[in-house]
């Protein structure tokens, strides 16, 4: 899938909809400092390349989780091939 932002900063809701987070779980990830944020007045905004860097990190986590599973199932004998 391609996303093209139709501008640079997203706020905190379209940034949790892109990573398929909750506003909490992206909150977290503001507060512990994996994503960088700004204010526009009152509002969070997030740069659209920060979410794609972290969308990357997830991406490939969830790769190599589902590879693991599949090594596993392998060796036990699970019937995946």
């Amino acid at each position: 899938m391609t996303v093209e932002p139709t501008h640079d900063h997203l706020t905190i809701q379209d940034a949790a909809d892109l990573l398929r987070l909750s506003r909490l779980q992206l909150n977290k990830l503001i507060e512990t400092g994996a994503l960088p944020v700004h204010r526009t007045g009152k509002q969070k905004r997030v740069r659209f390349a920060d979410l794609m860097r972290i969308k990357a990190v997830q991406d490939r986590a969830s790769s190599e989780a589902m590879a693991e599973l599949a090594s596993q199932g392998q060796e036990l004998q699970l019937g995946y091939e």
